[in-house]
């Protein structure tokens, strides 16, 4: 039985990775800030000036992701994830004990060097975080895990940064109470990674390639021959170009556009993260508990409609050189409550956009090279925010403002998320799906972890409506490949559905022969590849509500093919919008309303020598006869 993504917490596989994951990011953010700070309000550096500061600790932080990614990926598929994750967290304690000293003793270069370092360690951690997950995570429990490490860690980027301002602030003696709390975080994170279970090897054979260049050519290579997984690489990546881009600018923002304090651009990062964090939680409930990457569409629209929207609000907004406001002045205003509220949404859309991708990452990748593809992300990441930089830096300079900067952003958006989706379909697909499955009807199931998320199968189900494949393909926790009636296949409107999600028509042998076995024989190779099939064994849509009598076309393909079998029934599809209820479908539009209940049943599998088309129709009639999932 899998758990929820909070009741994970209450698990020895999830509790101290998420809890080790978390200091470590707070751990990270609150050294950073309280550098920064000490460089640019306390210290007169003439070979570091202020304005210069926040680049160049940001610079050294994000170096070794682009330096050492490749070989923390190799590292993360050798060797045991829990060893490496435990070993990195004790060198963050020796990095913490140095930056201790340099604080205390007010050492820049040495503290400078410590965030290089505390770059590196956070590049070897990182392929081995998200590569863990599956590893210790089934795909109903992905989604939900990965929301909690995506809201862990902006709770923790938020808590570091306003920490290590808080105490910073403390004068004098806020560096001593930096120190100690680096310190502090750095040895309760390695307490708990040492409960971190142990994660074996996925490719203990692997020999390592020490040239991060080569290698990470060979990793993006190696993504690229799943197109889902290289362009969810691309679409994340994107995320963060796009979250740079206003991270960035929160404190000229704040100061320039809105008039505010240093607390109004505190506040603007706890909204931010806020958003985040409760967008990439949701997303288990908004998918129900599967990876469903038709939210990352939803998400990509409210990213462009919140951020155009946030420039409008702001456009006609500047400082006109007065008082600065503190959060409570700056609360006052309604059109400051409007920017808020596009901002907080903006990230929520963020965190709903970029969950569903990491985990369709971690599922469908090959699991020995999985770490290796992850190390490649990370330097995509680390490179597309450094474009990120250079271009909001080269628009400023043109004379853009804050806020156009925050539009012009939002006009890309629209054209590089649509690239993806245009590249690959999928996404709107699951969208259609999944819009169809939560308005039209409430869909409800049971047993659906009867569905397998890797290796060859069968499901068959009864055929009741014009949307079955859509039921069904929404409730698989994979790209499923249905066969289905020619004529179905050519309806007018859905043709381009059934063509986006690779449907094979067949036609009766009678009939046409040719399309016949040419569709038997693309049946064969779908299975050959270990994918999911899909067909309706009855050969046609009921027309009296019936289960009709299956027919022997699986026995052909099972005869090349033995996989198991899973037999599955739809419940109250018969006589919705859908259906051929008076005849024909659509005769009476949502002739049922909306949110109307359907159910699916999905039975054990089957081995496929016991099946038999009469003993199938047995068990799917049986599956029919159950009460409808509640």
């Amino acid at each position: 039985m899998s758990a929820s993504q909070f009741g994970l917490l209450r698990q020895r596989r999830f509790a101290p990775f998420f809890a080790t994951q978390f200091l470590g990011a707070a751990n990270d953010n609150l050294f950073k800030f309280a550098l920064t700070v000490l460089v640019t309000y306390q210290l007169q550096l003439d070979w570091l000036p202020p304005a210069m500061a926040g680049l160049v600790i940001g610079a050294l932080f994000i170096l070794p992701f682009v330096l050492m990614s490749a070989t923390a990926g190799q590292w993360a598929d050798k060797y045991d994830k829990g060893t490496i994750m435990r070993q990195t967290k004790l060198l963050e304690v020796v990095i913490m004990l140095v930056a201790a000293w340099g604080l205390l003793t007010q050492q820049v270069p040495v503290l400078l060097l410590c965030i290089f370092m505390m770059g590196l360690q956070s590049t070897l951690f990182g392929p081995v975080k998200y590569a863990y997950l599956p590893q210790h995570l089934n795909e109903r429990e992905l989604t939900g895990g990965n929301g909690m490490v995506e809201m862990g860690t902006f709770v923790a980027i938020l808590l570091g940064n306003v920490a290590g301002g808080l105490l910073m602030g403390l004068g004098a003696e806020g560096r001593h109470w930096v120190a100690g709390a680096c310190v502090l975080l750095a040895l309760v994170g390695w307490w708990t990674a040492r409960r971190i279970p142990a994660s074996p090897s996925s490719d203990p054979d692997l020999v390592l390639n020490w040239n991060p260049f080569t290698e990470t050519w060979r990793n993006l290579k190696l993504a690229y021959q799943y197109p889902s997984v290289f362009r969810s690489l691309l679409g994340i990546s994107w995320m963060w170009f796009f979250g740079a881009v206003f991270l960035s600018q929160f404190p000229a923002f704040a100061r320039e556009v809105l008039g505010g304090s240093e607390q109004v651009a505190s506040l603007l990062l706890v909204v931010f993260s806020v958003g985040v964090a409760v967008g990439s939680l949701l997303c288990e409930r908004f998918s129900h508990r599967h990876v469903e990457i038709g939210l990352v569409p939803l998400g990509a629209l409210g990213m462009t409609i919140f951020a155009f929207d946030l420039y409008l609000a702001s456009k006609g907004l500047h400082h006109d050189g007065g008082p600065l406001l503190s959060v409570g002045e700056f609360m006052d205003s309604p059109t400051h409550w409007r920017v808020m509220i596009d901002l907080a949404l903006l990230a929520f859309s963020a965190g709903i956009y970029s969950v569903p991708m990491y985990a369709l990452i971690q599922l469908r990748s090959q699991p020995s090279h999985r770490a290796r593809i992850i190390a490649a992300n990370n330097i995509l990441n680390a490179l597309f925010m450094v474009v990120s930089s250079l271009l909001a830096g080269a628009l400023l300079a043109a004379g853009l403002s804050v806020p156009e900067v925050f539009g012009v952003t939002a006009l890309l958006n629209i054209l590089v998320v649509g690239y993806v989706f245009w590249l690959m379909p999928e996404y709107i697909v699951r969208l259609v799906m999944l819009l169809l499955t939560r308005i039209v009807y409430r869909l409800r199931l049971r047993g659906e972890m009867n569905i397998p998320t890797d290796g060859a199968a069968i499901l068959v189900a009864n055929h009741v409506s014009f949307v079955d494949a859509i039921i069904l393909g929404v409730c698989s926790p994979r790209p499923m490949v249905f066969i289905m009636d020619h004529r179905i296949f050519k309806t007018p409107g859905m043709g381009w559905f059934f063509k986006l999600v690779k449907a094979i028509p067949i036609a009766p042998q009678k009939e046409d022969p040719q399309a016949y076995e040419a569709a038997f024989q693309r049946a064969r190779a779908v299975l050959a590849e270990g994918e999911l099939l899909c067909l309706f064994p009855e050969g046609a849509i009921t027309r009296d509500g019936h289960l009709q009598p299956f027919k022997a076309g699986i026995m052909k393909i099972l005869e090349t093919n033995p996989v198991p079998v899973i037999p599955a029934a739809l419940h109250n599809l018969w006589g919705s919008t859908f259906s051929r209820v008076e005849g024909a479908a659509l005769s009476r539009p949502l002739r049922r309303g909306v949110f109307n209940p359907v159910g699916l049943v999905v039975g054990e599998p089957i081995a496929p020598e016991a099946v038999s088309p009469e003993g199938l129709q047995q068990r799917v009639q049986a599956l029919l006869n159950e009460p409808m999932p509640r």
